[in-house]
């Protein structure tokens, strides 16, 4: 087959899901034959927190700004001056995992710079802000093949805003996250103070969407049976401002009696080096992956993968590929819920890992998604081809 030239645009540098759909993309596409570039924004002195095996391509922007449209701005204009300095039209597929490279890509096509572009959705957001708003309708709306890592949010973008996308999931790297543990687990435990037991993990920083606060009201109960339970929030490289519903979570905290800090009932380790994290999922009893919304949950698979039981939300897409043998459940709207998961999963609870698991991560591979990431753009590029008469 014929290699094609890919370009994969990430929004940030910093290691949240999409950034990391992206990387692990580009590797698997790369080891396919294909030739890859990764456009990301950065400020100086910034790279990506992992580098992949293919060219990378940093959008130059400015090292902070006011407010988040702001922020969103620049980095649409910085997209869009590295896509033309790097000429964008050349490459086969152009290809946007977020709504800030999509905007830069949808400019670029409303200028005829480009022919065409695709979008992949992780997920939408809810914004006050019209501009924010806009231009997260833009980057799917404009697009001209829209892909979603789930189900739901392939019949979301249907039913809700009339895009007929498709499903292409994500997968998982079963040889980085695995069970064995290594030098890296003595050290991240004695970094952050991980000594209690057991330690329930979450990972995605404190955010809303996160269901953090509902989180920490469950760990609460939690310790009233399990006294030297330690709660560990990691992660939180986001664009967006959480710091109200930080300061929240932090005041609740002191009313439950919870302290935080290392060595402390609630340890929060904000963004980590990429080398941390196959440690941190194995040094925990539990991964609660208590959401709201999601995309897919990468982190369900990685922690699972590291042989870490998994409390997950009742909602789609968990329930995609999720069921009783594989994560104990819970309803994320109700903290008597989420804290009788947490004590089953603790106890044992029904997660088979010695068929049920292996079989749920052999249903996902990043070679797998990529071959499938493949087939979309080649059939994207044949309805693309002009026909002759």
């Amino acid at each position: 087959m014929n290699t094609l030239r890919i370009a994969l645009l990430t929004h940030s540098v910093n290691p949240r899901g999409g950034v990391v759909h992206t990387l692990e993309l580009a590797t698997a596409l790369t080891a396919l034959g294909h030739d890859v570039t990764v456009f990301a924004p950065a400020a100086p002195g910034e790279t990506l927190f992992r580098l992949p095996p293919c060219r990378v391509v940093y959008a130059p922007i400015t090292l902070s700004q006011a407010d988040t449209v702001a922020m969103v701005e620049a980095r649409i204009h910085a997209f869009k001056h590295a896509l033309i300095e790097h000429d964008a039209a050349s490459f086969d597929v152009l290809h946007a995992q977020d709504s800030i490279s999509g905007n830069a890509l949808a400019e670029l096509k409303a200028r005829g710079l480009i022919h065409s572009f695709m979008r992949t959705v992780h997920h939408l957001d809810h914004f006050d802000d019209p501009r924010l708003a806009a231009w997260q309708r833009r980057a799917y709306w404009d697009a001209d093949q829209v892909l979603c890592v789930s189900e739901m949010w392939t019949r979301e973008m249907h039913l809700t805003h009339g895009i007929d996308a498709m499903t292409v999931p994500n997968g998982v790297d079963v040889a980085r996250f695995t069970p064995r543990t290594d030098s890296h687990d003595v050290q991240l435990k004695q970094r952050f103070g991980i000594d209690g037991g057991p330690i329930v993990l979450s990972v995605g920083g404190i955010e809303a969407r996160k269901n953090t606060l509902a989180l920490l009201e469950a760990f609460a109960s939690v310790r009233r049976t399990l006294p030297r339970a330690q709660l560990v929030i990691a992660g939180g490289a986001s664009l967006l401002d959480h710091d109200a519903y930080t300061r929240r979570l932090l005041q609740r905290a002191m009313e439950l009696g919870l302290s935080v800090g290392p060595n402390e009932s609630v340890v929060v380790t904000g963004p980590l080096e990429d080398a941390a994290m196959p440690a941190l999922f194995r040094s925990a009893d539990v991964l609660s992956m208590v959401s709201l919304r999601e995309g897919f949950g990468l982190v369900v698979l990685e922690a699972l993968a590291s042989g870490t039981a998994v409390v997950a939300s009742a909602i789609a897409p968990f329930t995609e590929y999720l069921d009783d043998t594989t994560c104990c459940w819970a309803t994320p709207t109700e903290i008597e819920s989420i804290a009788s998961a947490l004590l089953r999963a603790l106890a044992g609870g029904d997660v088979d890992f010695e068929h049920a698991v292996p079989a749920l991560l052999a249903r996902f591979s990043w070679p797998a998604s990529a071959r499938l990431h493949v087939d979309a753009y080649r059939r994207f590029l044949a309805k693309r081809a002009p026909v002759f008469h």
